[in-house]
């Protein structure tokens, strides 16, 4: 299996990227919203510390997707798509981005806010002053963003199908 992408076909790396994002996304947004119901307590915290921590593995992961992405053009060949499809897509890609760096964004900046001290993987960072007008604010910014996010993966979950079963494009089989 080829590394790069090709014409017709995504390579290795930017399909593992599609895929393990796309996993972690799948059971990362019920977590949260499980988590949501759970009243304080020594598990909801431990709990909550597993989501952040997949969470900044998102956004790790998705920044390097991208990085991937600018050296690394997405297959074009293969498929005709009228310009209209086109532009949908890429709107629909922009905003997965936007909301998925959004919602890890805005829930790093809840915790730091309400005074916490997080792990980044690579080192910890925590603010000196807790603002909780502003920890509320950006709770409620990764809650509608990750709303959103359910949205747009649903269209684009919608768009496979409707390529695959409807045009019957073979679409699937460039990230498979």
């Amino acid at each position: 299996m080829q590394v790069f992408n090709s014409f017709g076909k995504y390579g290795l790396l930017a399909k593992l990227f599609h895929w393990i994002t796309f996993v972690i996304l799948i059971l990362q947004i019920p977590f949260g919203f499980y988590l949501v119901g759970l009243e304080f307590s020594d598990r909801r915290i431990d709990l909550e510390n597993i989501h952040i921590l997949i969470g900044i593995t998102v956004f790790y992961i998705t920044l390097f997707r991208l990085i991937w992405k600018f050296f690394n053009q997405s297959p074009t060949g293969g498929n005709i798509f009228f310009k209209g499809q086109v532009l949908i897509a890429k709107a629909n890609h922009f905003f997965l981005y936007l909301s998925i760096f959004t919602i890890t964004i805005s829930g790093i900046l809840k915790k730091l806010y309400m005074g916490e001290k997080l792990n980044f993987l690579f080192f910890k960072y925590g603010f000196d002053k807790d603002n909780f007008q502003l920890a509320d604010l950006y709770y409620e910014v990764h809650i509608y963003a990750n709303y959103f996010l359910i949205v747009l993966i649903t269209l684009h979950i919608l768009a496979v199908i409707v390529h695959h079963l409807i045009f019957k494009d073979k679409i699937l089989d460039k990230i498979t």
